[in-house]
């Protein structure tokens, strides 16, 4: 079981390293084509950015306005990440329920699955656009096929992951999990 405590130090740690791999693109490689079909890695992290008020909303709660992701990436993500921190941070928000597709969940227990799933794996998808190092933690990459696991085939719906990609059996640990997710190492 988690707890509303290790939610946020979770999130804290992986919204750090995404928040690495956003400051490491180049002004010029943001409009580079991402691993998700029809996206570049600026449109990676807007829907990244995006998705972070949809718990948050239907708790009754508002993000804060940042600045457009088109002008501002960095910004518009560190304002986010900022807001969604203070959240998680503050054991009666993040405790607050809301109905979601899944039935009634607390903000801090979705921010603790599904979005930092998200920060791990847009964090590689904006790496790999933009040519940066797209290594993943080994245990980050234990918790996205722990995640791909509990999801089954909903994970390869619409709008969440593409088909599974075929790997050699002699695949290393990230590739199998990278095809899993429907992307190619």
């Amino acid at each position: 079981m988690t707890t509303t405590t290790s939610n946020a130090d979770l999130y804290r740690r992986l919204a750090a390293e995404l928040t690495r791999r956003v400051e490491a693109v180049p002004a010029d490689r943001w409009d580079n084509t991402s691993p998700c079909e029809g996206w570049t890695a600026r449109d990676v992290l807007g829907h990244v950015i995006e998705t972070q008020s949809y718990p948050v909303n239907a708790a009754g709660m508002t993000l804060p306005a940042v600045p457009d992701v088109a002008v501002d990436p960095v910004g518009a993500w560190t304002q986010t990440r900022d807001a969604v921190q203070e959240i998680l941070d503050d054991p009666e928000r993040a405790d607050r329920e809301y109905e979601g597709q899944m039935g009634t969940a607390k903000v801090s227990d979705t921010f603790g699955s599904f979005y930092t799933f998200d920060l791990v794996v847009h964090g590689w998808d904006i790496a790999k656009a933009t040519g940066a190092d797209t290594a993943i933690n080994p245990g980050d990459l234990a918790m996205l096929a722990r995640f791909a696991e509990r999801m089954g085939e909903a994970l390869h719906g619409p709008g969440v992951c593409g088909p599974v990609v075929a790997v050699p059996a002699e695949a290393d640990e990230q590739t199998r999990v990278l095809g899993l997710l429907g992307r190619r190492a």
